[in-house]
């Protein structure tokens, strides 16, 4: 991926103009269609536009972005036996990420139970 920022396609300007047709400048919770989830991620998947370049176009906030992108982006595939040491390390380190991740969400879990248990007593 070049560090140039990307062209802007016409998708980024159809979902500006959407966003800026509901007419709610005020911080009042907005509602998205899963078409417009989709499109939006679409621009990170596919358009290789980073996340604050995306969340701009379309009028969203970056972590809102983000959440959609976990929930949304296709999983990437799984290394074959072929593959060559460079995929195999960048599907280690991208194993090691979730794992961190999911270690740190089961530990906040953890937390959540032992604190709403004490309180409930």
């Amino acid at each position: 991926m070049s560090s140039s920022k990307p062209a802007e396609s016409d998708l980024a300007g159809e979902m500006t103009a959407a966003a800026a047709a509901t007419g709610k400048a005020s911080r009042s919770r907005r509602t998205f269609t899963d078409e417009f989830k989709q499109s939006a991620v679409q621009l990170v998947v596919r358009e290789g536009y980073s996340f604050a370049a995306a969340a701009a176009a379309v009028g969203v906030g970056q972590q809102t972005l983000r959440n959609w992108h976990a929930k949304l982006a296709p999983q990437p595939e799984p290394c074959g036996d072929d593959a060559s040491l460079e995929e195999l390390r960048a599907e280690n380190q991208r194993l090691r990420r979730e794992l961190r991740r999911a270690e740190l969400e089961r530990e906040i879990l953890k937390k959540a139970t032992a604190y709403f248990a004490k309180e409930s007593l």
